[in-house]
């Protein structure tokens, strides 16, 4: 029997708009679908999804526990492979959603460095919550000759600094907690008045403000961009 192809798709950063013609494409005709859910939580991915994925299809939900130790994450992600393997050696295709892009900070990375050396992969990108960010501040991420990190808030002060001093544009996700400390040590190094915050992007709440107007805290789907070449806005 053939194998079955795994499929990794990007839903983007959550408004169903964004999915691309190839992803909805995709989901429409899937006859299994993956994706993660927190422990007794709904998956953030399927329901950006939802409305695409037909009524008929098998869904493989992998639970993955929301803990800041790696190995029960790793764990699920070891169970979740076990029954996508199963329906790949089945010969079927499982439809792997995943919100944003797939290899951008994304779940399905996971599966596929556990699938890989054994199926037949394909990945379908999506737009990014950096990209998504970017629009709703109307904020070039880069021009020319311009240099572009993007680093994620559980780095140490030292570490964001560093990188924060390389770069002209500098995207901090996974803010989350870690805002009052991220707030605390862009404001020492100068450069809040050219800090942005988005949090949900492209959401129905979805907040797009310069950091000075930012909440005291923040969801975990949220970012900062600074812009040190940029005239502040607003």
């Amino acid at each position: 029997m053939t194998n079955g192809t795994l499929y990794g798709v990007g839903l983007g950063p959550g408004d169903p708009d964004l999915l691309t013609i190839k992803a909805a494409r995709l989901i429409a005709n899937a006859k299994i679908v993956a994706y993660p859910a927190p422990v007794g939580g709904t998956s953030f991915a399927r329901s950006i999804a939802a409305h695409l994925i037909p009524v008929n299809a098998r869904e493989i939900v992998i639970q993955v526990p929301m803990t800041l130790e790696r190995a029960p994450a790793q764990a699920a992600y070891d169970l979740g492979a076990t029954a996508v393997r199963a329906a790949l050696r089945n010969g079927h295709d499982v439809i792997t959603l995943c919100e944003g892009d797939p290899l951008f900070y994304g779940s399905f990375m996971y599966l596929l460095a556990r699938l890989a050396p054994d199926f037949r992969c394909e990945i379908v990108p999506g737009v990014t919550s950096l990209s998504a960010a970017a629009a709703a501040l109307r904020l070039p991420l880069a021009a020319r000759n311009d240099a572009l990190a993007v680093v994620a808030s559980p780095l140490s002060d030292a570490e964001l600094s560093a990188r924060i001093s390389e770069s002209d544009t500098i995207a901090i996700l996974k803010l989350g907690r870690h805002l009052p400390r991220v707030r605390t040590l862009i404001d020492s190094l100068g450069l809040t008045q050219n800090a942005y915050y988005v949090g949900h992007a492209t959401l129905s709440d979805q907040i797009a403000v310069p950091l000075k107007d930012a909440p005291e805290t923040a969801p975990y789907f949220s970012l900062l961009l600074i812009a040190k070449g940029v005239d502040p806005w607003l």
